[in-house]
């Protein structure tokens, strides 16, 4: 026969696997402590007179001498008892050798983490495992039951976790500090308490049961997913691993990954907790730069919507605990965003704002709080560094490299040319520019267009994605003359193109030139037109906004000039300030409403008057878009103003060579036109501007649709007689038409 081969004895393992492992050994001390508390409960039965019961009718004498004289079998120390304390003991120390080994050796264990990031003690670590028991294994829903003499008392109790976890009565009472509501079983949400509803009203609180929170339930079983009661104000977000996607302005991005990173290594020893409060327009890219932070960290980001928070009436500050111990559990920073609603000054603003200081410094470690305005609320947070950072609009690199990361999918060679253009040209935040390119996609789908995205497209869409606040304020005019449209002097054409090329190439010399570095004020593009009205100084407004792609807003004088003190600057300082964020061309007609000359001071009034006009030459320097004045009346205006503007144009009264061209460019090329239409005698004979010849031309349209379909010298010369009358001009007899045979077409 062969030999027989002995079996090699079970190697020990001296550390846990994973977290499984861990609490499967957990359960086995649970069982232990059961097995104890079983052997009691039996002794504490025997002793039991046999007329007491669980759900008496009565309370006999009997039942009432055993009550006084002591009914806890606790220190009865049978063999059993001391055997099940000695497989205790054993298995403790084991518990504890390897959970040491296991945590050396990197390993994660959840119910050891949980314990370290909460603060609890391993009283309070066992009561969760009782209290986890029931979610694992449904043989302790029956031996709760019978622990507590109740087929009804499946949860345990207060009472029963004592009697598992205590072995005398003054441990007891000792322990029952643990429970307290401020204590941090509770103050987390860890364990829930609540009343059975077999009990009697009034009952002790030793009877209430306890429940494990669901969301710490998933957390021990491995399950990492945000807390369901957070769905509609929490989302997690991934670090970035790269810095492709961060468009912020250099020095900034620079500076901060530099800082935080360096704060929370351990070569420092003040690590206090960090506050980041980033504040800037939407899209600038302060969420982006948060996650470039956690990916140099190598943690998540939980993003909270304070707003939302704030709409939730009863829940609000739950909620935000939940996130707070959310972000805890994940080891995650957190992004609080919109947190300018924190500004208010109502009851549940103030209750909320306390809530989020004490979680801040209970819980957080890395806080970004993320909105559009400075911090309002100064050394609030008094445990913790705090540091507010603004994020301007990017410059032009910044903002081209974005435009080239969005518009790659068109082709490079294309995508370079239109990034450096349109970067030029709108002022947009990263978020802009990339909502911008989809806003352009979507369109061409909706309108079922053919072919690529063109650079027209994206004009458009960034003119959607400036400020549109501005109407509140202003009329938004349509650009819809081209050059060809305007008749003036050639020399005044030159200029009006030299306007345009003025902002075309703005970053070229301020920036790539360092011309902005010589200039703190002014930088702006200041335009008046002068002229005679009908001149076509609107019309001119209107030319330049379509060279340039952008929006024209014509400012209503009435909606900005106050008779009452100081809000005719409130009213223009918020004119401005939209228009900062709008990509837009301010055009104030007849300025010198606004814009007058400065009195001598005789009483308050012109005082007042005086502060308006100096008040809007700060803003018109201070600005770095583009505004066009215009006037009727060049004297009108204050010489110090007309100073500071950067270019003047006069528009003078059209001669007779250019009414003649004016009077062909306002018929268009649809309109039946007769062929006895004489613009050489209508440019000799009436001598008007360009805003007359515009009404003239639309009458006598008007009268030949209704009486022959057919524009002739007639109707012509009807709208004619029509504009002088209103302009108070006299009609005579030589301005009626008599054919030479020299007609002009």
């Amino acid at each position: 026969m062969g030999k027989t081969e002995k079996a090699e004895p079970k190697q020990h393992v001296s550390f846990y696997e994973d977290s499984n492992a861990h609490l499967k050994d957990e359960l086995r001390k649970l069982d232990l402590l059961m097995a104890r508390r079983v052997t009691a409960f039996r002794l504490s039965l025997e002793a039991m007179p046999k007329t007491a019961s669980s759900h008496p009718m009565y309370i006999s004498h009997d039942e009432a001498d055993w009550l006084l004289t002591g009914n806890d079998a606790a220190d009865a120390h049978s063999a059993e008892w001391e055997k099940i304390d000695r497989e205790l003991e054993a298995l403790q120390n084991e518990i504890h050798v390897r959970v040491a080994e296991s945590m050396n050796r990197g390993i994660f264990l959840a119910l050891p983490r949980l314990a370290h990031l909460f603060g609890l003690s391993s009283f309070e670590l066992q009561a969760i495992v009782v209290c986890l028991g029931p979610e694992l294994e449904r043989k302790y829903d029956k031996l709760y039951a019978y622990l507590q003499d109740d087929v009804t008392r499946k949860k345990p109790s207060i009472d029963l976790v004592l009697d598992l976890l205590c072995t005398t009565e003054t441990a007891k009472w000792q322990s029952r500090a643990f429970f307290s509501d401020s204590a941090p079983l509770f103050r987390t949400k860890i364990l829930q308490k609540a009343d059975d509803p077999q009990s009697p009203s009034g009952s002790s609180g030793l009877a209430q049961f306890l429940k494990l929170d669901p969301r710490i339930v998933g957390y021990l079983l491995g399950d990492n997913s945000i807390d369901e009661r957070l769905a509609d104000a929490v989302t997690f977000a991934h670090p970035f691993s790269s810095m492709d996607s961060v468009f912020v302005d250099g020095g900034i991005k620079t500076r901060l990954l530099d800082f935080v990173p360096a704060h929370f290594s351990e070569d420092n020893a003040n690590r206090d907790k960090l506050i980041l409060h980033f504040h800037g327009p939407y899209g600038v890219g302060k969420q982006e730069l948060a996650r470039a932070i956690c990916g140099q960290l190598g943690c998540p980001l939980l993003r909270i919507d304070v707003e939302s928070l704030l709409a939730c009436e009863a829940t609000g500050e739950e909620l935000l605990s939940l996130a707070f111990r959310e972000g805890l559990l994940l080891q995650a920073a957190l992004y609080l965003r919109n947190v300018d609603v924190l500004a208010k000054e109502d009851d549940k603003t103030k209750v909320f704002m306390k809530r989020l200081v004490r979680l801040i410094g209970e819980y957080g470690w890395l806080t970004f709080l993320a909105g559009e305005k400075p911090w309002a609320h100064k050394g609030l947070f008094r445990d913790a560094l705090f540091h507010s950072v603004e994020f301007p609009i990017p410059d032009v690199p910044v903002r081209s490299a974005a435009w080239q990361k969005g518009l790659a999918v068109f082709g490079e060679e294309r995508g370079n040319l239109w990034a450096a253009q349109l970067a030029d040209q709108f002022q947009l935040t990263p978020g802009q520019i990339k909502d911008a390119i989809g806003y352009a996609v979507r369109q061409r789908v909706v309108n079922k267009a053919c072919g690529d995205v063109s650079l027209s497209d994206l004009y458009r869409a960034c003119r959607s994605q400036s400020n549109q606040k501005l109407e509140e304020m202003a009329q938004k005019g349509k650009a819809g003359y081209r050059w060809d449209d305007l008749v003036l002097p050639e020399d005044k054409l030159v200029q009006l193109k030299e306007i345009c090329n003025q902002l075309k190439h703005r970053y070229r010399v301020f920036g790539e030139w360092g011309f902005g570095e010589k200039i703190s004020q002014g930088k702006g593009l200041s335009v008046l037109f002068s002229g005679p009205p009908g001149t076509g100084k609107t019309m001119a407004a209107q030319v330049i906004a379509h060279d340039l792609q952008l929006d024209l807003y014509k400012i209503d004088l009435s909606g900005v000039v106050s008779k009452y003190i100081g809000e005719t600057e409130k009213n223009l300082a918020k004119v401005f300030q939209e228009a900062q964020t709008s990509n837009a061309i301010l055009f104030f007609d007849e300025a010198d409403a606004l814009f007058g000359k400065r009195t001598e001071v005789s009483d308050a009034h012109d005082r007042y008057a005086n502060i308006e006009t100096s008040y809007l030459l700060q803003k018109m320097e201070e600005y770095e878009g583009m505004v066009i004045l215009a006037t009727n009346l060049r004297t009108n205006m204050d010489e110090a103003f007309t100073r500071r503007i950067r270019f003047i144009v006069e528009f003078p009264f059209p001669d007779e060579a250019s009414r003649s061209k004016i009077w062909k460019t306002h018929f268009p090329g649809a309109a039946p036109l007769s062929d006895e239409i004489d613009f050489r005698f209508l440019s000799r004979q009436f001598q008007i501007s360009g805003g007359s010849i515009k009404n003239i031309v639309l009458n006598a349209a008007f009268l030949a649709a209704e009486n022959g379909g057919v524009i002739g010298m007639d109707h012509v010369l009807h709208g004619a007689r029509r504009e002088f009358e209103k302009i108070g001009k006299l009609w005579t007899e030589h301005h009626l038409y008599r054919p030479t045979g020299g007609k002009e077409r």
